[in-house]
């Protein structure tokens, strides 16, 4: 599987430090195949022209191409109306557009919002932001010393009948997949408006609507399945996002502006203002058909495989701190690890050495890492066009980086990290 797929990714060719370029960052952003490139380049090259605006040839052409997207994304979360689909710059807006449209709408002050404490930024900060506003009661889900959700933290929050509950399908930092149709069915017997963050977990198998159970909200990235950055999607039930008012205001949103008030268009233009990246959503379309060639089933087990294997090989490294659970049933191919004392920076810097890019740093997690008193890891992600071989180099890269470091003169600033 992997020879062939890999020839898709000419990125994957080059020599870092004179080494194989092991890329291990897929968290942050995937690589692109190429056709996903010569998707992009055929638009600007050939009929590059605004969209929704213009009635001549090129402009009907891009338009068809653009909103033939739409159609696909539909297919690929199993939902039946394209209405639902909305376009927006990433996981991060769509989510903030949810909390200052839907969540300024209905929550009222005393109304709980509840977040996990494994939650990026980007699905934390706007409810918390939001709470504040509203006066409302800002609610966090504690986790297991394994650091996956604790049911007990679930049902003390289930008590509390939260308007809304913001959770990650998976998370960025360890890996950890949530049961997200169970919690979306209990959560929702007690009234909850149910926000999943797939920016995860849309790459790593098949998530559609159907099996996440009764949620309201969906949102993920074009760039972590493949495609282009600057492109995101907020899926949403048709009838709340009918009775949500704009989120921006500009060209295409609105059938009629007049001196005193503006009518706004219908869905899912009404939250698609101004000129979208329309090269960026036609290379998405892109990369959602090569997902499909794929198979995204396939996909998944492939990459079990990785997770399986990863966490054999880590498990025997002396010093190395996996944060997560040890089980691959329950997570993804992420590996957030930490060497007692070395800083994570310093580490990145050593496997970059080596050729291996990783990311250090909080993986935009505060809220986690510094109820773990952790200010730092180096997080290794893999994908289905990372290999088995990748994934020795990088475990030994780990074993060769304690000896490495040994030799160096410990100071306060590499005083090492604790999870």
């Amino acid at each position: 599987m992997n020879e062939l797929i890999r020839r898709d990714f000419p990125i994957l060719d080059r020599k870092i430090e004179n080494k194989p370029f092991v890329y291990l960052d897929n968290a942050a952003t995937s690589q692109r195949p190429k056709k996903v490139i010569d998707a992009m380049m055929k638009y600007y090259v050939h009929y590059n022209a605004n969209v929704h605006r213009g009635v001549y040839h090129l402009s009907q052409e891009a338009t068809d191409a653009f909103e033939s997207v739409r159609g696909k994304i539909a297919r690929f979360i199993a939902v039946a109306s394209e209405r639902e689909i909305i376009f927006t710059k990433g996981t991060t807006e769509s989510i903030n557009l949810v909390a200052a449209s839907y969540g300024e709408a209905n929550v009222k002050e005393g109304d709980v919002i509840a977040v996990t404490r494994m939650e990026h930024h980007a699905n934390f900060v706007p409810w918390q932001q939001l709470a504040k506003r509203k006066k409302a009661r800002f609610e966090i889900i504690g986790l297991t010393p394994d650091l996956r959700l604790d049911p007990k933290e679930i049902d003390r929050v289930l008590a509390l009948k939260p308007k809304i509950l913001a959770i990650s399908l998976l998370s960025n930092v360890t890996g950890v997949v949530n049961p997200i149709a169970s919690l979306a069915t209990r959560f929702k017997m007690v009234g909850s408006t149910i926000v999943v963050d797939a920016a995860q977990g849309i790459a790593h198998g098949e998530v559609t609507i159907d099996r996440l159970g009764p949620v309201d909200f969906l949102a993920f990235s074009s760039h972590k399945i493949c495609g282009p950055t600057g492109v995101g999607i907020l899926w949403g039930r048709e009838a709340l996002l009918e009775k949500m008012p704009p989120y921006q205001f500009g060209g295409n949103m609105i059938t009629h502006v007049g001196d005193l008030d503006s009518e706004w268009n219908e869905l899912p233009h009404k939250f698609e203002a101004g000129t979208p990246d329309i090269a960026g959503v036609i290379g998405l379309g892109a990369a959602i058909d090569y997902f499909e060639t794929l198979g995204r089933v396939r996909i998944e087990e492939y990459e079990h495989k990785i997770t399986s294997y990863v966490l054999q090989k880590i498990k025997d490294i002396a010093c190395v701190k996996l944060l997560g659970p040890r089980e691959a049933l329950h997570r993804a191919p992420i590996f957030s690890v930490a060497i007692d004392g070395v800083h994570a920076h310093d580490l990145a810097t050593f496997l970059d050495m080596q050729g291996i890019s990783v990311r250090a740093g909080h993986h935009c997690a505060h809220p986690l890492m510094f109820a773990m008193k952790c200010p730092a890891t180096c997080r290794a992600s893999f994908s289905f066009y990372n290999t088995l071989e990748e994934a020795d180099l990088f475990v030994n890269a780990l074993k060769e980086s304690q000896k490495f470091f040994a030799k160096k003169p410990k100071s306060p600033e590499n005083g090492g990290v604790k999870v």
